[in-house]
């Protein structure tokens, strides 16, 4: 479920601004960005247990079934992640806290490539 991983588009990153705020916005349906705690890696597999005990695959309610067992799971799952962050910037850093990550959570078995929209506002 969630990943650690991330690259850049570019080859180097422009600096951040002294203030400001960094909006992050994922465009896709099925995968979602969150801030949660990043010292354990336990935490992300309890997530993605707990994930899929609430939301389960392969219910005989869901419609929407063309994509796989793993869609309709994967856009509620989104639903309540959300596809977007904002986080403060203060002294040309992330304001976040000393265990916070920023997670891609991707909610397919097999997801494709993904794109991530970072806007910085100063």
């Amino acid at each position: 479920m969630p990943s650690g991983n991330s690259r850049n588009s570019r080859s180097a990153a422009a600096p951040l601004p002294q203030t400001g705020l960094l909006n992050l916005f994922v465009q896709h349906t099925s995968c979602a960005l969150s801030i949660n705690e990043n010292a354990d890696p336990d935490v992300r597999s309890d997530m993605e247990r707990i994930l899929n005990h609430i939301i389960k695959e392969n219910e005989p309610y869901y419609d929407h079934t063309l994509e796989g067992p793993d869609d309709m799971p994967a856009h509620d799952k989104c639903s309540l992640f959300g596809v977007s962050l904002t986080i403060p910037i203060t002294g040309g850093r992330l304001n976040m806290g000393t265990w916070q990550g920023i997670y891609l959570c991707e909610f397919r078995n097999y997801g494709g490539p993904r794109s991530i929209v970072a806007t910085v506002y100063s």
